[in-house]
């Protein structure tokens, strides 16, 4: 916390104390991050209220409103408070999908992109495949790959989460044809039959994923996202194969033989459907939680068996962190918990980053030939900037341990509530797994509905889970605000 105190308030940084609320560990003192922010959320209409209401009847006649969550006033945003139109001002703990780092209106963020270099970047934008740059590669090392998963010292960049599954599936599906050709050319058979989408230019292969998993909603990634029907209904898909990811049961210290052979089952699984698919399997994709699915967690005994069964078949294993990355759960990247002997193939991002893309270590994922991976943009050089400076921030108030820190308290705090609540917070999930924090509720949505009048943003996932997404920037003395609100609300509802 010190180095946090040296900064000043001309940035928006608060240095005096904060001392948490009575009755959650009162003699603890922390130092905000933000000098403006809210010391409490403020709820004085309804949600939405009279202005929004008005504001989204307008929004309604050019653009579909059905998923409509909040109608924001970002400029009054700040920190971890999210505001409204009509001046309601909520405490934000689901922070955009995940996708926000440290906080709304971050003054060193703003001090990045108002720079010289983002201007230039953001109205001389390049295609950077074809005119990249003469930064590029100081802005790529600088950036995206300062903070590259361990083995894997390479990136192809690209502009959201869908995007990178999608072009990893790609590299996937041209290094094994690669492989399987052994340095041959391409075939006159393949150059010919490939423009008409057959064989053997446009070969069978298959990339699994799992039950409950999601990975995106374009046409490629869409075949390996299984958590919704809405989500892919009337969409044509690839004919790709699905394992059981494992359904876990809570509190983990008392399943401990049941969870570990459910573990092993879902592996042989795997082991099988790699053997017996209609088509050879390039790749297995896997969220190290799966998100919007539920919130459901598998052991690093699971994710090792699967990297030492992958390996052994000869498949690729892309790991998904477009929600899980850049230090939601305690660490940079969740697949770190995992001690594997050998990195992951490919590791996807975006989200937090407010970048995307895929980290690879293998030369031979690059694909052969120019063009091959390739698009007008392939990436944005203002978003790598932005993510340059969130990684600093990170580094510069050592938000990876904040989170780590901050999640050990509220889990612990939620282990409590779920005592005196044991029908309303059940298979609480996400120890030691940063603010990566879930619970099973049920009427979970009117729940969530509920914590809006509350002052408090939260999201659900799967069918019924409560699933926690907030910032780095989070600390105890929001957890225990947090805490404060949830109660009310579970004696309620």
């Amino acid at each position: 916390m010190a180095s946090i105190l040296r900064h000043s308030s001309r940035l928006g940084i608060r240095t005096a104390n904060f001392v948490l609320p009575r009755g959650r560990n009162a003699h603890t003192t922390v130092a905000p991050y933000f000098n403006n922010e809210p010391s409490q959320p403020s709820v004085t209409t309804s949600i939405p209220g009279p202005v929004s209401r008005e504001a989204i009847k307008e929004l309604d006649s050019v653009f579909d409103t059905r998923s409509l969550n909040l109608l924001c006033d970002y400029e009054k945003s700040v920190g971890n408070y999210l505001a409204d139109m009509d001046g309601n001002i909520l405490l934000d703990v689901y922070s955009q999908i995940a996708s926000i780092p440290v906080g709304y209106n971050n003054p060193r963020l703003a001090v990045a992109m108002s720079s010289k270099e983002a201007v230039d970047a953001l109205i001389n934008r390049p295609a950077l495949g074809n005119f990249p740059p003469g930064y590029w590669a100081s802005l790529l090392k600088t950036g995206i790959l300062a903070v590259a998963p361990k083995g894997l010292d390479q990136v192809f960049t690209a502009m959201a989460g869908s995007d990178a599954i999608e072009t990893s599936y790609k590299a996937a599906f041209i290094y094994r044809r690669r492989m399987e050709r052994e340095g041959a050319d391409f075939t006159p058979q393949e150059v010919e039959s490939v423009m008409k989408n057959q064989a053997p230019g446009s070969p069978e292969l298959a990339i699994m994923s799992f039950k409950k998993a999601f990975h995106g909603r374009l046409f490629g990634s869409l075949s390996t996202t299984r958590s919704k029907p809405v989500h892919k209904l009337d969409i044509p898909s690839f004919n790709w194969p699905q394992a059981s990811f494992p359904q876990l049961r809570y509190p983990l210290v008392d399943n401990i033989r049941a969870n570990a052979e459910e573990e092993m089952r879902c592996l042989a699984e795997v082991e099988d459907i790699i053997g017996s698919w209609h088509c050879p399997v390039a790749a297995v994709v896997v969220e190290p939680i799966q998100s919007e699915g539920g919130d459901n967690h598998a052991s690093r005994t699971f994710f090792q068996g699967l990297r030492e069964l992958t390996q052994r078949k000869g498949v690729l294993l892309i790991v998904d962190e477009v929600q899980t990355g850049v230090g939601a759960t305690g660490k940079f990247w969740a697949h770190e918990r995992w001690d594997l002997r050998t990195p992951p193939d490919m590791v996807t991002f975006s989200k937090k980053a407010q970048t995307a893309g895929y980290y690879f270590g293998n030369p031979l994922l690059r694909p052969n030939l120019p063009y091959r991976q390739f698009n007008t943009w392939m990436g944005d050089p203002v978003r790598a900037i932005l993510f340059r400076a969130i990684i600093q921030e990170i580094s510069r108030h050592d938000l990876v341990r904040n989170t780590a820190e901050t999640g050990c308290y509220l889990y612990k705090e939620l282990e409590m509530l779920a005592l005196k609540f044991p029908e309303r917070i059940k298979n609480l999930r996400g120890q030691d797994c940063g603010t990566f924090i879930a619970f099973d509720t049920p009427e979970r949505d009117a729940f969530l509905k509920k914590m809006k009048t509350l002052g408090v943003n939260i999201g659900g996932s799967g069918e019924t889970a409560v699933r926690l997404r907030p910032m780095l920037v989070f600390q105890k003395h929001h957890a225990s605000i947090l805490l404060e609100k949830l109660e009310l609300a579970l004696k309620d509802i």
